[in-house]
């Protein structure tokens, strides 16, 4: 796809079974491993979805929204944001980023797994950053959310901060009809597998920016059991939830971001931009 002639600016507005991949250690605080539950809701339906806590706490919205506000401060005063703006424009990033939107003006995001913004401080640094992007690059279009986790007081802060919260269970398998950036920090590898093989096909795959787990780092890690002979947990159904994240590794350019400070290692260790630029239908061979 031809590269608009557009302008990418920065605006001034400040109980299953499991197989556990441990990806390699990037420094001593790491505290999450990344899960592969084996085939669980490969093919699942997208499923009507409700909050489970239905009870609207006025308190408990202002004291999360106040929690947001401290978070999107520091994140937006910090040299982790500083060289993540940089990144992102990158002449080699930016590239990437005018590819996919092709004749589009926004690239629409959508946020899956986001986790408990609540309870636990990552992902509300996680969705700290994705709210900053947007207000800071012109070109990123409207935020939608979704997490089965999410409580009914947390997806009215969520409505706040300008984003929409999905009313469907898409289990990662939104097809991209216009250019979308899917941020996804975290996510277990089912959920990357998922939205690969709802677009498995050349332009669909063009459409796509992805910011989640380095997929280099998944793939070397399953090198590395392999030849280690560590093999008898890679039953078949576990090898499909990962088949499209390796099959992708042949047209994906990744480039992995910088933590910079142990204060962001939680939320953003092992995270990587992917972009994926399949030419033709022979490169989507799964063997």
């Amino acid at each position: 796809m031809a590269a608009s002639p557009k302008v990418l600016t920065v605006e001034n507005n400040t109980q299953n079974e499991e197989w556990t991949i441990v990806l390699p250690r990037k420094g001593r605080h790491r505290r999450n491993s990344q899960k592969i539950k084996p085939g669980k809701g490969q093919h699942q339906e997208r499923q009507p979805w409700v909050p489970t806590d239905l009870e609207f706490d006025p308190e408990r919205q202002s004291k999360l929204m106040h929690k947001i506000q401290i978070c999107m401060k520091r994140i937006e005063n910090s040299p982790f944001f500083s060289t993540f703006l940089d990144q992102m424009q990158n002449p080699e990033v930016l590239n990437h980023f005018h590819r996919v939107l092709g004749s589009e003006l926004k690239l629409q995001m959508v946020i899956y797994g986001i986790g408990s913004i609540e309870s636990h401080e990552a992902p509300r640094l996680q969705l700290s950053l994705a709210v900053m992007m947007k207000r800071k690059f012109s070109w990123i279009g409207d935020i939608e959310v979704f997490d089965p986790v999410l409580s009914a007081t947390e997806s009215r802060v969520l409505e706040a901060l300008g984003c929409s919260v999905l009313s469907v269970n898409e289990q990662g398998r939104r097809q991209t009809l216009k250019p979308t950036l899917f941020f996804m920090p975290h996510c277990e590898a089912e959920l990357y597998n998922n939205l690969l093989q709802a677009n498995w096909e050349v332009e669909s795959l063009n459409r796509v920016a992805l910011f989640g787990n380095s997929f280099e780092a998944y793939e070397q890690h399953v090198s590395f059991k392999y030849y280690d002979q560590e093999v008898s947990f890679m039953d078949s159904s576990v090898v499909e939830s990962v088949t499209h994240i390796l099959a992708a590794r042949r047209f994906t350019d990744e480039l992995r971001i910088k933590t910079v400070s142990d204060d962001y290692f939680a939320a953003f260790h092992d995270s990587s931009w992917h972009f994926f630029k399949p030419a033709c239908e022979n490169e989507l061979q799964l063997n």
